[in-house]
């Protein structure tokens, strides 16, 4: 999810959430195992009983016991060993032992050479299980829900039928659908899935009503976020169906793998900044007999990440800059890059989605009672997580645009509009979430597709 915030609001009607529930109802019953197979009765008799007929001496046939089955423990959910499509089988029945793939591990360089092979800092790392498995866990629900979205999404489908059969398979496999209070604090879906297309590059998900179709000529980014326990696993890709687009795409992959190479403990922000940019601007891209250069979209940046709090306070620029900020040993980092055919710079537009309670809100309560009433929702529902319309809607809230806009206002509540570069370019994103532990750069979202 890109670092950038400003404002922009407007108003759409809501939908009645009694088909998620009974959605989430059958996604429960699928992935975690709640369902049994009748088991026999221990109390089955033989058919053949005995009848006492023709016994000269009044002795009865002995009754026979039937052998009774094994019951069957689990249900169906308990035979999975591989994941459905779409995906609902619950992650951790397909990892029973509790332990999670580990992400592609890089050793340190130069002057932090050492961390590899120093037993402190594997002590250090060792007692860090439970934040690593929780992050492990994220972020292999994020591949297999990316990867299998990637598969099926085709043109001709809806932004809002992409977007929710990612945040549906998301529930499914952490196990929170997020209905009840504070489920969806505990794990789930960290922020709005963000399907941007062509010159939008960031914070588009679709309100409800949105009619918006993906076509063959569209090119999309797929931004969206898992966590367990609060630890963000923030990963993003981006989608186009005509090669003419390819150039644009590996230079935007190329320029994120490049900061992730460049980023580490000790590092300063601004060379990963330059490392990254000279490695994206040295693509151009073909469009329809035109070539354009590739600019580095100068005020979008990658940014760290705490527990519950998908921007942390650093930011990770992808032009040159002279940010002396470093990265420290425990940090946590999204590196995300996203290049332009355009002006290489964003602006906000369009209707918001996205919003977040600020970390900062005042302790007072909103004037307004709908305000009051949305605030103690969001605080219940989301914290500091990032939240849009739609989940609104699916908790059942009705008409609290005035509410909702009122926290705005009055600083509870940060928007997050569409942030856009010039209409007719195209953008690109690519990111993903990086740990510095004190032996070794875990790059945990790394997986076969980028």
């Amino acid at each position: 999810m890109a670092a950038h915030a400003t404002n922009a609001l407007a108003n759409l009607k809501v939908k009645d959430p009694e088909a998620v529930k009974a959605s989430a109802a059958a996604a429960q019953a699928n992935g975690n195992g709640t369902n049994h197979e009748a088991e026999d009765s221990d109390d089955d008799e033989d058919d053949n009983k005995a009848t006492g007929e023709g016994g000269g001496d009044g002795a009865a046939k002995k009754k026979r016991k039937r052998k009774r089955k094994p019951k069957k423990a689990g249900g169906a959910a308990s035979l999975a060993t591989k994941q459905s499509s779409p995906p609902r089988v619950l992650l951790s029945n397909l990892y029973p032992s509790g332990e999670y793939p580990v992400g592609q591990e890089v050793e340190y360089r130069d002057e932090n050479i050492y961390r590899t092979t120093s037993e402190e800092k594997r002590a250090i790392d060792r007692a860090n299980n439970d934040f690593l498995q929780e992050y492990r866990y994220g972020a292999e629900v994020h591949r297999q829900v990316r990867q299998w979205a990637a598969q099926n999404i085709k043109p001709g489908q809806s932004l809002t039928e992409i977007a929710e059969g990612i945040e549906d398979a998301v529930r499914a496999l952490t196990g929170h659908q997020g209905l009840e209070d504070g489920d969806n604090i505990k794990g789930g879906v960290a922020f709005p899935t963000g399907v941007n297309l062509d010159h939008i590059a960031a914070h588009y998900s679709p309100n409800a009503g949105n009619k918006t179709l993906l076509a063959k000529e569209n090119v999309m980014k797929v931004d969206f976020g898992v966590h367990v326990n609060g630890r963000i696993v923030d990963s993003a890709f981006t989608m186009s169906f005509d090669p003419m687009y390819d150039n644009l795409l590996t230079a935007v992959k190329e320029a994120t793998n490049t900061g992730i190479k460049e980023a580490g403990i000790d590092v300063r922000m601004g060379d990963i900044g330059a490392a990254i940019q000279e490695t994206m601007e040295s693509y151009e891209c073909e469009i329809n007999g035109t070539s354009y250069p590739i600019k580095a979209i100068r005020n979008l940046n990658g940014h760290d990440i705490q527990q519950w709090k998908i921007h942390g306070g650093k930011s990770v620029p992808i032009v040159k800059s002279n940010d002396q900020t470093k990265m420290e040993e425990g940090e946590v980092f999204a590196i995300e890059t996203f290049g332009s055919t355009g002006n290489g710079y964003v602006r906000d537009d369009y209707e918001t989605s996205h919003y977040a309670k600020r970390q900062d809100a005042p302790k007072s309560r909103p004037a307004l009672a709908s305000a009051q009433k949305l605030l103690g929702v969001i605080n219940k529902n989301f914290g500091t997580l990032p939240f849009c319309r739609r989940y609104l809607d699916r908790l059942g809230q009705e008409k609290y645009l005035l509410g909702l806009n009122q926290l705005v206002q009055q600083g509870y509540v940060e928007d997050y509009p569409p942030l856009v570069d010039k209409k007719g370019s195209y953008t690109a994103q690519f990111e993903h979430t990086i740990l510095l532990r004190p032996n070794v750069k875990e790059v945990v979202s790394r997986g076969d597709d980028y």
